[in-house]
Order: structure tokens, then C-alpha cells, then sequence
């Protein structure tokens, strides 16, 4: 698609995690999960680049043999601060993180997702996804609640919004961890101190609305399979098999 601004996609990869340690590295039938997140985001017309952002030689290392871009960083608290770094040595105006445990991302998600921030209405956006309340419960799944205008109000691991008297009629969104920001966001986000929310629910992206920056949240009909446990690899190893 010509005309937009450069769009550089980025995929955050740490190689440890408390709940599936490596999961990044971990096989889904013959490519890493982080192969599947590359191959599938790359599909995106929008992206005019594509990195894996990285502090482990070993997550280094396989990108190389794949033929995967990939930039090697410091170590970081969180993604947003590692695309920070990518972005002090890169030339894009709008950046998209892309988590690397989300081996079933389509394009669709990343337009969808950036058409607030193409269309001028915020300089940061994610995305949404209906589920039910038995979903809703899971601590894993972060769920986000948003105005009439589709802003964010507040994001969480608990179920929100509380339905004291509701009877089970409330519909609960998931949050899909994929954002976009423009430059001037992702530098005001890395000059912001740690928000006292972000840290209580570790979400970085409450870092944003506790200093009163709009978060547009799109809506997807496609759900994701963000990938935690075992079970999680499975499932998603399923999906992309029969795909």
C-alpha cells in the first residue's frame, strides 16, 4: 500500500519466561513459535520492515539461521522499552509491537489495529476481541474495558467490568497484545516513569493512561492464540497445522 507513513513492525523476544521457559524457541511442527509470529505478521502489507528485537544471542542466533531480521538490545523491563531502543536506530514514523508468543497473528490483526493511528485519531492503538465469562475469568487473558468511542478506560487481568447485579449478561473483551505508536508516543511512553498501576497489574500499557494518553482499541472478530502454558502450545500448534 503506497502513501502511508513507514511502518516499522517489531517483535519483542525475550528467551525467559516464568510460566514456559524459552517458549519464543519452542517447536510448532518444524519452525520455532517465533517463526510463525515473523512468517505470518510479514504477510501485512502495511509493515515496510519487520525486526526481531532481542537480548538473547540464543533467540539471535536462530533468527540468523532462518534469515530472520533481527537486532540485538540491551535488556529492557518491558517490550515497549525495547522498541524504544529499536527505534533510537531506525528511521520509522509509526512502530507496531507484535508479541512473540502470538504464533496465529494475521495481517488482518495489524490493519485493523493501525487504522485509528493511519486515520489520525490517536497516536496509539490496539485491539480487542469479544469472549465469554468463563474466559473472562483467567488471569492470563487481560481484559480491557473502553468508551463509546472506543478509548480505553482501563485494562486488566481480573474480570472487568464487575457485574455486581449483571446475571452473567455482561460482554467482556480480551486484549490482544499487538500496539501501534507513532514515534513522538513511543518516546514520551520511555521518558514516563513506571506508573503504580502498571506495576500493580504488570501492563505496561496502563503506563499510558495513567498519564491521560488515549489508547484506541479496535475490534476484531478474530481471536488469537497468545501462547503461556502448554496447553496454550497446543492448542495453538492444533490451529496452525489444520490451518
Amino acid at each position: 500500500m503506497r502513501g502511508h507513513p513507514k511502518i516499522l513492525g517489531v517483535i519483542p523476544a525475550r528467551l525467559e519466561s516464568t510460566r514456559l521457559p524459552g517458549k519464543v524457541l519452542l517447536m510448532i511442527g518444524s519452525r520455532p513459535m517465533l517463526q510463525w509470529v515473523y512468517d505470518r505478521a510479514r504477510e501485512s502489507p502495511l509493515l515496510n520492515e519487520l525486526y526481531v528485537a532481542t537480548d538473547s544471542e540464543k533467540v539471535q542466533q536462530c533468527c540468523l539461521e532462518r534469515k530472520i531480521p533481527v537486532i540485538l538490545t540491551q535488556q529492557h523491563p518491558s517490550g515497549s522499552d525495547r522498541l524504544y531502543e529499536v527505534m533510537q536506530r531506525t528511521s520509522g514514523e509509526i512502530y507496531v509491537n507484535i508479541q512473540g508468543d502470538e504464533p496465529t497473528i494475521r495481517a488482518h490483526h495489524i490493519e485493523s489495529m493501525l487504522r485509528p493511528i493511519l486515520d489520525g485519531n490517536t497516536q496509539v492503538s490496539t485491539l480487542k476481541v469479544a469472549i465469554d465469562g468463563t474466559a473472562a475469568q483467567n488471569p492470563n487473558i487481560v481484559k480491557v474495558v473502553t468508551d463509546h468511542r472506543s478509548r480505553a478506560l482501563y485494562f486488566s487481568r481480573a474480570p472487568i467490568p464487575f457485574g455486581k447485579d449483571a446475571a452473567g449478561n455482561i460482554q467482556y473483551y480480551k486484549h490482544i497484545g499487538i500496539y501501534g505508536y507513532t514515534r513522538a508516543a513511543l518516546d514520551l511512553f520511555h521518558n514516563l516513569p513506571q506508573s503504580p498501576l502498571e506495576q500493580y497489574e504488570k501492563l505496561e500499557q496502563l503506563r499510558f493512561l495513567e498519564n491521560g494518553i488515549t489508547i484506541m482499541v479496535a475490534e476484531t472478530l478474530q481471536d488469537t492464540i497468545g501462547v503461556d502454558t502448554e496447553a496454550d502450545l497446543k492448542r495453538a500448534a492444533a490451529f496452525l497445522i489444520a490451518e
